[in-house]
């Protein structure tokens, strides 16, 4: 029985943990990542009933470390598919985020990359900004007194500092654009930043967008969230 419990608590674990890599190796398909993600919380539950069963009715055979070793691998393969679907419970189904929903920033040289991108690279129109109005009502155009010029180079140093890939910076038209991976699943998010001239200010958006996934559980937002931190802390040094 102790035996049983290690090897499905293992499994449980590894049908957790292997799927996001073994996508971002190109070795499965999505589908077959989160499918994974399913079978590994039944796993780990199917185990801790099973060490249940072992410890009322085979006290003998347990043993601290093996049981301790068990309970934390099925712990990780229930807790982490869990936390995704709470999450995604939270946030609304969307993958395309906007500080300017009325006149979202456009993909230039980012554009080509998603040719073959699940999501199109066209904003998702008025019923997804709807649904990040009332989601996050917080991420807005921000305004500066510096020139155009000394923000380009802010948000390029911004995007390097957080371990963006840069793909096109055009000072002419006020414009970054980069492409952030997930550490986990190796996702790739597209992000454009646009900087115009607003009378005595400049304003700058930025826009994120997943190339995959109907909902990015907030991803998007959230790395909006990073950029404007780090553009202010570059900006203050």
């Amino acid at each position: 029985m102790k035996i049983l419990v290690s090897l499905i608590s293992l499994i449980a674990f590894l049908l957790v943990a292997l799927p996001g890599p073994l996508y971002k190796f190109g070795i499965v398909d999505l589908g077959t990542a989160f499918t994974g993600f399913k079978f590994g919380m039944f796993a780990g539950i199917a185990a801790l009933i099973l060490l249940g069963i072992q410890v009322l009715f085979k006290r003998k055979t347990v043993t601290l470390s093996s049981s301790l070793t068990a309970v934390i691998l099925s712990a990780i393969a229930i807790i982490m598919p869990l936390s995704m679907m709470n999450t995604a419970k939270k946030v609304p189904p969307i993958h395309d985020i906007s500080t300017d929903l009325k006149n979202p920033p456009k993909f230039v040289v980012v554009a080509p990359l998603r040719a073959d991108a699940p999501n199109p690279v066209d904003y998702a129109g008025e019923e997804t900004a709807e649904q990040q109005r009332i989601a996050y009502p917080e991420l807005q155009t921000l305004s500066y007194a510096q020139s155009q010029a000394e923000l380009i180079a802010a948000a390029e140093q911004a995007a390097d500092n957080l371990g963006w890939e840069l793909v096109n910076v055009d000072a002419s038209k006020g414009i970054v654009e980069a492409t952030d991976s997930t550490m986990w699943f190796g996702f790739k998010d597209d992000v454009v930043i646009r900087i115009t001239d607003e009378d005595s200010e400049r304003l700058v958006d930025i826009r994120s967008k997943s190339r995959v996934g109907g909902s990015d559980l907030g991803k998007n937002a959230e790395r909006i969230r990073s950029f404007t931190k780090e553009l202010e802390r570059v900006l203050g040094e």
